[in-house]
């Protein structure tokens, strides 16, 4: 199928592209500029200019594609509602052009739900509505549109997707180590996060695409949860730093929105997408990625 994919040349979405590809898909990726579309031509996808807040031009991508993956996300630290509301108009943008069509949508979503006491399934369901919550509360809107002819599927990445060239958070954990001449975590560092590797992620966003029921939530998560106490004596020792124990609060102020993460227990299965899609993670773990030196420097 010809596929849009926004995202493309970033860290998850050059992965999914090279597994769209492969598996015979035609692939138009989202290119904001001419280094992104150099990125998207050199996958072997066609580049397509635009970004987030250029909604006619997502308009375009999605009524020339078969199916859309909408992998990109603003990010802006410094100003989350921008971020908010923009993710929120680029689904409705995509949702309204599907609509009724039955053709795929496959968005991804975070896989952090705290406080649940116990491993987060593919049942349950973010608390996150309306353009004022994280992410937009794109992922509910986009479920509840899944009844009007799209076939949605929320992608929940896990909060470590790692790999070569990850600079996600354990690359930001690694640089504030080196800056600061250790690694820390939140008391024990007991707390679980889980992980998945790019390939292992790519190749579930490619099976969502191609044979998710509508209205499917799928867990991107190889380990269900690695203890964070692990994670950084692992790092601590490719560093050659120590492990240093903080309160929550103080790794939530040395690591702006990064230590909250650090600081939650929110290890989740992937069981039941396992059971739907036959997905089956074969990538490294994330410890092995560690181990490897891919967050040395």
């Amino acid at each position: 199928m010809r596929v849009f994919v926004t995202g493309a040349s970033g860290f998850i979405g050059s992965a999914v592209v090279r597994e769209l590809l492969t598996a015979g898909h035609e692939v138009t990726g989202l290119a904001r500029g001419d280094a992104s579309a150099a990125a998207v031509e050199a996958l072997g996808a066609r580049p397509h200019r635009g970004d987030l807040d250029d909604l006619p031009s997502l308009r375009r991508g999605a009524e020339a594609a078969d199916g859309v993956v909408h992998l990109a996300n603003k990010h802006d630290w410094t100003d989350p509602a921008a971020s908010n509301r923009a993710e929120r108009a680029a689904v409705e943008t995509f949702l309204d052009v599907l609509e009724g069509s039955g053709r795929p949508f496959v968005l991804a979503a975070g896989l952090a739900l705290p406080g649940l006491g116990r491993a987060s399934t593919e049942h349950d369901r973010s608390d996150a509505h309306g353009p004022d919550a994280p992410r937009g509360g794109a992922e509910n809107l986009a479920l509840e549109r899944a009844g009007r002819g799209v076939r949605v599927t929320s992608a929940r990445f896990a909060p470590t997707v790692h790999g070569e060239g990850d600079h996600g958070f354990v690359a930001l954990l690694a640089e504030h180590a080196r800056r600061t001449g250790a690694v820390p975590v939140a008391g024990e560092g007991a707390n679980r996060w889980p992980a998945v590797h790019r390939s292992d992620a790519a190749r579930l966003v490619r099976l969502a695409l191609e044979s998710a029921p509508a209205g499917t939530v799928v867990h991107a998560a190889a380990e269900e949860g690695v203890p964070v106490r692990d994670l950084a004596e692992v790092l601590a020792q490719r560093l050659d730093l120590p492990v240093r124990s903080v309160t929550s609060e103080q790794l939530a102020q040395d690591l702006p929105f990064v230590g909250a993460f650090l600081s939650a227990d929110v290890p989740a299965s992937s069981a039941l997408t396992r059971e739907l899609l036959g997905w089956e993670p074969t990538g490294p773990t994330l410890l092995e990625d560690v181990r490897a030196g891919f967050y040395d420097r």
